[in-house]
């Protein structure tokens, strides 16, 4: 099953996610070499593609695991978890419509 994880970020974040930033994209690239990762990026902090030195507020990802739990695990050992960027993490089921197959 799908699974949304939305990780909120602790204030001012930019300078301590660009030091992992390399160990997260390592995760979520074999995600995608599992053919497990629907989508995958940060939310800007302001209305601009690249917020520069205003950074980022937090993530979406959407990933295929066979649990929640799983995905749980998943994101809980994330570098963005684990180096405290991430400040909360919530993660749902997600039932993707569209673009339909």
């Amino acid at each position: 099953m799908l699974y949304a994880i939305i990780g909120e970020d602790i204030d001012n974040s930019l300078e301590k996610r660009l030091s992992v930033r390399e160990a997260h994209l390592s995760r979520l690239k074999l995600l995608q070499d599992e053919g497990r990762l629907l989508m995958a990026g940060p939310f800007p902090a302001i209305d601009a593609e690249d917020p520069g030195s205003a950074g980022f507020t937090g993530s979406l990802i959407v990933a295929e695991f066979n649990s929640l739990e799983e995905a749980n695990d998943w994101a809980n050992n994330d570098p963005y978890t684990s180096e405290g960027i991430f400040k909360t993490i919530s993660i749902k089921p997600y039932k993707k419509v569209f673009p339909s197959n």
